[in-house]
C-alpha cells in the first residue's frame, strides 16, 4: 500500500515538474535563461513530496498507536500492602471451585482490597518482571505497562504491612530463598523471589531497622545476576569498560544515598567498582595501575568498611602486577615504586585488619615480591 502510493506521488510530481517549464516559457520569455533545467525542479519537488508523504504516513500511524493502548484496572485508593510467601493461585470468586485467574509468585507486590473470612481480594502483581530501572523501558510503547490483575486468593502464607514483626518474617523468608539460590537443587527462581522479598521489606516496613540491610541485599542479588550475564557476553572481555553496557548502579546508588555512612552504604560502594574495571587487561599496565587507584580510594573512603580489606589485598595484587610488568618492559624505575607502593599497602592492611585472611594473603604476595618471584607471568628461571 505505502509503495503504491510513494509510485503514484512519484508520477504526479514528474509530471508537474515537466509540464510546468514550457508553460513558464511561454508567458515569461525575458527570464528563460532564469528557468532551471527540469531535472533540478523535479528533484526539488520531489523532496518536498516525500517529505509531506513521510509526515502523513506518521500523523496517520500515531492515532493507530494511541489505540492499542489497554484498559487498565484502577488499583483500589486505599488498602495495606502484601506479599506472599508461596506461590498463590488467584480465583474470580472466594472459593477454590471457582475459575483460576492466575498465579502470584513469592513476594510480588499486592494491595489488599477486600476481605471475606480466611479469603482476601487483591491487586496483584503476576507474570511480569518489575522493572527496576529507566533502561528497562522500551523506547517505543514504554507507557503500556501491563496492569495488576484481580483477583481472590487463600490469606494463609500472605504478610500484610500491618502485620507485628511482619519485617522480621519476610527477612527470614528472604534468607532462606537466599540460601536456596546457592542450592543447585533449589528453586529456580530462588534469586529473584529473594530479591522481590528484600524490597518488600523496604516499601512495606521503611521505618525498620531491617530496611536498609534489605535494600543492599536486594541491589547487591540483582547486581549479581547481572554480572553473571555480562560474564557470557563477548564484550565481557573487552579491555576498556566503556565498550562493556554494564550493571545497572540504580539500586546501589539508592542504598547509598538513603543509607549514607553505613555498612550497606559500604557494601554498596564496593560492588560498583566492578562496572570500571577492565575485562582482559592484555598485558597493558593501564589497567591494573588504574583498578589499584580505585581500590586505594575506596579503602580511604571507607577505611574501617566491610570490604576494605578486601579492597586493600586487591591493590596490592595489582601493584605485585604493575612491578613484574615494568620489570619485563626494561622500565626498573616504575618497577621499584609499584614494589615500594605495594610494601605500603601491604603495611596498612596489616596494621588494621591484621587478623584477616586478606593480610595474610597479601604478606604472601609482598614475599614474592621480594625474593623476585613473578607475580604475573611465567616464572623464566
Amino acid at each position: 500500500m505505502i509503495f503504491s502510493v510513494m509510485k503514484c506521488r512519484i508520477f504526479t510530481v514528474r509530471v508537474l515538474a515537466l509540464s510546468w517549464v514550457p508553460h513558464y516559457r511561454r508567458c515569461h520569455p525575458e527570464r528563460v535563461r532564469r528557468v532551471p533545467h527540469p531535472h533540478h525542479v523535479f528533484v526539488f519537488v520531489a523532496r518536498v513530496g516525500y517529505s509531506i508523504l513521510a509526515l502523513t504516513l506518521l500523523c496517520a500511524a500515531l492515532p493507530a498507536h494511541a489505540d492499542k493502548k489497554p484498559q487498565q484496572q484502577v488499583k483500589p485508593m486505599a488498602g495495606p500492602r502484601a506479599t506472599t510467601l508461596r506461590i498463590t493461585w488467584l480465583y474470580s470468586s472466594p472459593s477454590t471451585g471457582s475459575q483460576k485467574v492466575d498465579k502470584v509468585q513469592i513476594g510480588r507486590e499486592m494491595v489488599v482490597s477486600e476481605k471475606s473470612g480466611s479469603w482476601m481480594k487483591v491487586f496483584a502483581n503476576t507474570d511480569i518482571e518489575e522493572q527496576h530501572s529507566d533502561r528497562d523501558t522500551p523506547m517505543v510503547g514504554g507507557d503500556e505497562a501491563t496492569p495488576p490483575i484481580s483477583g481472590w486468593m487463600e490469606a494463609k502464607g500472605v504478610v500484610e504491612e500491618t502485620m507485628p514483626n511482619g519485617d522480621q518474617i519476610l527477612m527470614g523468608a528472604a534468607a532462606n530463598e537466599e540460601a536456596e539460590a546457592s542450592n543447585p537443587r533449589g528453586p529456580a527462581n530462588a534469586a529473584q523471589s529473594a530479591r522481590l522479598l528484600y524490597r518488600r521489606i523496604v516499601e512495606m516496613f521503611p521505618n525498620s531497622s531491617l530496611a536498609p540491610e534489605a535494600a543492599w541485599r536486594a541491589a547487591d542479588i540483582q547486581w549479581q545476576i547481572e554480572k553473571a550475564d555480562q560474564a557470557t557476553l563477548p564484550s565481557a572481555h573487552e579491555r576498556d569498560p566503556n565498550f562493556r553496557l554494564g550493571m545497572d548502579e540504580d539500586a546501589l546508588k539508592k542504598v547509598i544515598k538513603y543509607y549514607p555512612r553505613t555498612r550497606w552504604a559500604a557494601l554498596a560502594a564496593f560492588d560498583l567498582i566492578d562496572n570500571k574495571l577492565c575485562g582482559d587487561w592484555e598485558g597493558s599496565a593501564q589497567c591494573p595501575e588504574k583498578e589499584s587507584e580505585l581500590y586505594i580510594k575506596y579503602a580511604d573512603e571507607y577505611p574501617d568498611g566491610p570490604r576494605t580489606a578486601r579492597a586493600l589485598y586487591e591493590a596490592v595484587y595489582r601493584l605485585a602486577v604493575l612491578t613484574d610488568m615494568y620489570a619485563a618492559n626494561g622500565d626498573d624505575r616504575k618497577s621499584n615504586d609499584a614494589h615500594n607502593r605495594a610494601r605500603d599497602v601491604a603495611a596498612r592492611l596489616k596494621a588494621h585488619f591484621a587478623d584477616s585472611d586478606y593480610s595474610w594473603r597479601t604478606g604472601a604476595l609482598v614475599y614474592k615480591l621480594d625474593e623476585g618471584v613473578p607475580v604475573y607471568g611465567i616464572d623464566r628461571d
